[in-house]
């Protein structure tokens, strides 16, 4: 009723991956955890920055430098939204750096993503009470 499938699968024609093709750059899961962890980390120094939290800042500046090998590029930001708007985003990111951190085993970058996260949620509240005022 339906006709064999003649041709190899994507698999077999370009191989498992192993060592097959040298050319093609691979990746460990842990290289790859270090690199999403370094762009979670370094989505929120921009926002950091943008809030104007100068050592949290230099800290997070730290982690990703340690992780990439190299300084981030940083650029001075002036708030661009309300205080609120920067906190959950600065919250967000630090929620997505603890995963991986964590994924990864990478205590310093875990207790570092935890603290930013207490920070913000903490800052939030205050926001929110100033708010309601």
């Amino acid at each position: 009723m339906y006709e064999p499938i003649r041709t190899k699968s994507v698999v077999h024609r370009l191989g498992t991956g192993h060592g097959d093709h040298p050319d093609y750059p691979h990746s460990s899961r842990g290289e790859a955890l270090d690199i999403q962890l370094a762009g979670h980390l370094a989505a929120l120094l921009a926002v950091t920055d943008e809030l104007g939290l100068v050592e949290s800042a230099e800290r997070i500046a730290g982690q990703v430098a340690r992780l990439r090998g190299e300084q981030p590029a940083r650029l001075p930001h002036a708030p661009t939204g309300d205080a609120a708007t920067l906190h959950q985003r600065a919250h967000d990111h630090a929620a997505r750096a603890l995963l991986v951190a964590a994924s990864r085993a990478d205590t310093t970058a875990a207790i570092l993503a935890a603290e930013r996260m207490d920070a913000h949620a903490a800052a939030l509240d205050s926001v929110g009470m100033a708010g309601a005022h």
